[in-house]
């Protein structure tokens, strides 16, 4: 017998991935349909910048060349969710924003309020040492997810050689 796992003729990775997204998604929608964010809940939403579909000012783009997090809690606006992605708007010093994310350039969603975290493989593919990303440090208070691995989902499925 072979310790070596078969490899699949069914992406079981990109569908987990899809459905996870999926999570993100019906979210935000909720905070859409409600009119904003319920209770102490607050978001971090890590994504690609350089990933297709992602549209967000050009100093933004600079500052942050290959991945950002942004904060939706107290100071956001037009928050609109679509099957593919979201739009909202942002200050970041003072200077707003308009951001367009597909849900597939998501590799990151917390709510620290509940201690809920999910990671996704980034769908973006660059063949460059990757630099790690840096908050955007939009206007928003403070906060800090807590980073004590309860709750989060991360899904590898790196095969075995």
């Amino acid at each position: 017998m072979s310790d070596q796992a078969p490899d699949s003729l069914i992406p079981y990775d990109e569908i987990v991935q899809e459905a996870l997204r999926a999570v993100v998604g019906r979210v935000l929608g909720e905070v859409e349909a409600n009119g904003g964010l319920p209770g102490d809940h607050h978001f971090y939403i890590t994504f690609k910048t350089q990933a297709q579909g992602v549209d967000i000012p050009k100093h933004l783009t600079e500052r942050f060349p290959d991945e950002m997090t942004i904060v939706i809690q107290n100071r956001f606006w037009d928050l609109k969710v679509k099957p593919d992605g979201f739009e909202v708007g942002l200050s970041f010093n003072q200077v707003p924003a308009k951001l367009i994310i597909p849900f597939a350039a998501v590799t990151g969603f917390v709510d620290p309020a509940v201690n809920f975290a999910l990671q996704f493989q980034a769908q973006v593919e660059d063949d460059s040492d990757e630099p790690g990303f840096t908050a955007a440090g939009n206007d928003a208070p403070s906060a800090a997810p807590v980073e004590d691995g309860s709750n989060v989902v991360s899904v590898d499925f790196t095969r075995k050689k």
